[in-house]
């Protein structure tokens, strides 16, 4: 064109016709797995395409290397201009490709009819796989989602979304584009194998667009990001949560074990391979026998001077590894044994373990049994190992935080065998941060699909002749769904805070996020096994049908209560740092500690537990965050100093701490849940305070109100107990949940438009217009 000389004196014709095409595949920054094989094989059998051309157009279908910015944008000014002068029929990739070319959209001698019969159905392929620029450059936006319901809403839906995605915005929409490739088409696969085969298969695709290696370092092809990783993760709960695990148990827990406790020697010899899934690996922890008891495992590894290996064993059946994802793929496993030098035990370490060999056959003394078909999650090969004085080199002790040196001496740069313990285990506290982020994208879904039914599904009139009431106009209706929906918000900040301090943790703050994240994992995962519930029955037999997604979304997410630490043993070590911290204070702080408690105690009695104060029903006050905070503050404040005085006086009795826990757990519990709740709200403030003066703010706030006031009203026997509230303001806090659930019914379908979820991803025939 003579308007653009350099696309001339650039590229060859051939490559010039392709660029239309090569702009559309790549105009949303990813190529997708259809989209490259669409690519390469239909450019493949294009005669006019010289050896060099062909080299050139693999390069520029490889989905991990998107073309330079400078290059992309010369091909959308180059489009744009050559789209400018199309007309009618012409309006198409292939007759732009020819424009540039030729400046004209005759067919030119050196394109035969097959060629151009092979370019017509490349254009017809990437058109179908609904490219965005392939409309946009030809076709009006004629997309309207939900208009009538969505038009109700007093704020902006991408503004509301834009806050939910956050920093990792790009990451989420590259994985969610992924994700709608046809690819990933979902389906429901019956035989457990086949449907094992289909996540293995999804997961490499994953990997081929480098996602896999995301946390991993730049020199082991990743970029050192565990934040672009966990938005990964989270957004494929949005797809199929047997993927999610899969990828997270391969690239995470495999790969992570490899990261955060081997050195650079494991760094180089692992990373590279896991990242693209050419070596599959699986993390070997937990056995029959002792579950939730890491400390206790059996499995040995115990090493042998005369020959400087370590020998793996199962000294029993319930020594067995137990439930451990990807088993029945991997060739390799970071496994936890008792590490034993010199007839000294050292506790629990990670060896690097061969599984099979390259043929993928099980390598002698390994012995794999196959869970089977589980609840939910039969994309994910679980399997049980045993592992028969399996010998491997010293060089696979993962030995970050303990090594055996050359001399055959054991060695640690932390001295206290529990510290080291425990600071092993901190360096994978990050599967308790993302695993409830994916499940509250299930329980964002199930929302989605429920909320949406219920603004469509009509039933029941006022009179024959009138027209049938929309079920979500009805106030139970709203009381069923409307506070799930703030919970799923609040919870959204509070993970968003525990993510925050994850990856921005400094020394010394790790026992923290342990805390916390055990104790945010067991609260959102709790939710989503009974917010997924609360939808299905809302969306009566319509939802018991597979089609409509809440059968996988129940079956998923199950498990969720109990891996990554059971729910309920998390939840004690949460009400056991409190105590600690609330000795340690005592310890440190002596006369001044309880002087501070005293007075804390007199300010709540007068500011909160006053007459006045306990019968306060103005909605100015019971919508204030000052009220709310001060409610969730205190009933974390007064669970823990009772909790301390009880145990405290069981022991003076002559009993063990053991068994005065025993005695206390469920108020350790009780204290567990209030700490969590008080985060979560704090969170969920400091994100409407941000969100001042702009037209999500006011919307942010009812949510706000209605999370809290609903949690309130859930202990409302307990405050009423503790004589913090009055009756009357009970009931005012009642009335004011209905309420709030009134005002929110109108914004409630684009509050989960706001979510972000795809159609194609949605995928229930019941919310499909």
């Amino acid at each position: 064109m003579s308007r653009n000389p350099q696309v001339k004196l650039s590229f060859s014709p051939g490559i010039r016709v392709m660029i239309p095409l090569l702009y559309a595949a790549w105009s949303d920054r990813v190529l997708t797995p259809s989209e490259v094989k669409t690519l390469q094989e239909e450019a493949a059998q294009l005669n006019f395409l010289t050896d060099k051309d062909k080299v050139q157009l693999l390069q520029w279908s490889n989905p991990r290397r998107p073309p330079a910015r400078d290059l992309f944008k010369f091909w959308e000014i180059s489009c744009q201009e050559a789209a400018t002068q199309l007309q009618g029929d012409a309006q198409n990739l292939v007759s732009l490709g020819l424009m540039l070319a030729e400046e004209n959209t005759t067919r030119p001698s050196w394109l035969n009819e097959q060629d151009e019969k092979h370019l017509q159905q490349l254009e017809q392929s990437l058109g179908q796989l609904n490219v965005a620029t392939f409309r946009n450059l030809f076709l009006p936006d004629t997309s309207v989602v939900h208009q009538e319901e969505t038009d109700k809403a007093t704020f902006s839906v991408s503004e509301l979304a834009a806050l939910l995605d956050g920093d990792f915005a790009a990451t989420k929409a590259q994985t969610l584009t992924i994700l709608q490739d046809p690819e990933f088409q979902l389906r429901h696969i019956p035989v457990k194998e086949d449907h094992r085969e289909q996540v293995l298969q999804w997961c490499q695709l994953l990997a081929n667009q480098g996602m896999g290696a995301l946390s991993y370092p730049e020199a082991q092809g990743g970029k050192g990001d565990m934040g672009l990783y966990a938005a990964v993760f989270e957004t494929l709960g949005y797809h199929s949560l047997s993927l999610s695990i899969k990828f997270g148990v391969q690239f995470g827990l495999w790969g992570g074990s490899v990261l955060n406790l081997g050195t650079e020697k494991h760094h180089t010899k692992y990373l590279r391979t896991t990242g693209t899934l050419e070596l599959a690996g699986c993390f070997a922890m937990t056995e029959t026998g002792h579950g939730s008891n890491v400390r206790g495992l059996e499995t040995t590894a115990t090493y042998d001077s005369t020959t400087d290996e370590l020998i793996v064993h199962s000294p029993r059946e319930e020594a067995g590894k137990e439930y451990i994802g990807n088993a029945l793929h991997s060739r390799v496993a970071s496994v936890f044994a008792q590490l034993i030098v010199n007839g000294e035990n050292h506790g629990v370490h990670a060896i690097v373990v061969p599984l099979r060999d390259e043929q993928h056959e099980l390598l002698p003394g390994i012995r794999v049994m196959d869970n089977g078909y589980k609840l939910g999650l039969n994309g994910v090969d679980n399997g049980r190992i045993w592992f028969d004085q399996i010998r491997v080199p010293r060089e696979n002790l993962l030995d970050r935080f303990g090594k055996i040196t050359d001399e055959g001496q054991y060695t640690s740069p932390i001295e206290n065998p529990s510290r080291r313990f425990f600071t092993m285990l901190g360096t994978l506290v990050g599967g308790r941060v993302c695993v409830p982020r994916a499940g509250l994208s299930a329980t964002k879904k199930a929302l989605a699909i429920a909320i949406r039914y219920a603004a469509q599904r009509r039933q029941f009139a006022p009179s024959a002749m009138a027209a049938e009431t929309p079920i979500l106009d009805y106030p139970s209706h709203q009381r069923r769904l409307l506070p799930l929906l703030a919970k799923t918000y609040a919870l959204q900040f509070g993970l968003d805070h525990l993510a925050h301090r994850y990856l921005h943790r400094e020394e010394g703050e790790m026992r923290e996020i342990e805390t916390l994240a055990a104790g945010m994992k067991s609260y959102a995962t709790w939710f989503t096994t009974a917010a997924i519930q609360e939808c299905r029955e809302a969306c009566g037999g319509k939802g018991y049908l597979a089609e409509n997604q809440f059968a996988a979304l129940k079956g998923d997410t199950d498990i969720f209560t109990t891996f990554e630490g059971d729910n309920t043993v998390l939840m004690q070590l949460v009400a056991k740092g409190l105590l600690t911290d609330y000795k340690q204070s005592f310890h440190e702080d002596g006369n001044m500690a309880i002087l501070r408690m005293l007075g804390q105690r007199v300010n709540t009695a007068f500011s909160e537990t006053n007459p006045f104060a306990i019968r306060n029903t103005d909605e100015g006050h019971l919508r204030s965050t000052e009220f709310q905070l001060a409610a969730f503050q205190f009933r974390e404040r007064r669970l823990l100093f009772s909790l301390a005085q009880r145990l405290r006086g069981h022991i003076k009795e002559g009993k063990s701490a053991y068994e005065a826990g025993l005695i206390c757990q469920t108020h350790m519990l009780a204290l567990a849940e209030a700490f969590v709740e008080r985060i979560t709200l704090e969170a969920t403030a400091k994100a409407v305070s941000e969100a001042e003066g702009t037209s999500i703010y006011n919307i942010l706030r009812k949510l706000r109100s209605l999370y809290a006031l609903h949690t309130i009203e859930k202990h409302a026997a307990w405050y009423l107990e503790q004589d913090y509230l009055a009756g009357t303001k009970s009931k005012a806090i009642r009335k004011q949940v209905d309420q709030l659930c009134g005002e929110l019914r109108p914004e409630a379908v684009a509050l989960v438009e706001a979510f972000g979820i795809p159609e194609s991803l949605i995928a229930a025939p019941i919310v499909m217009d």
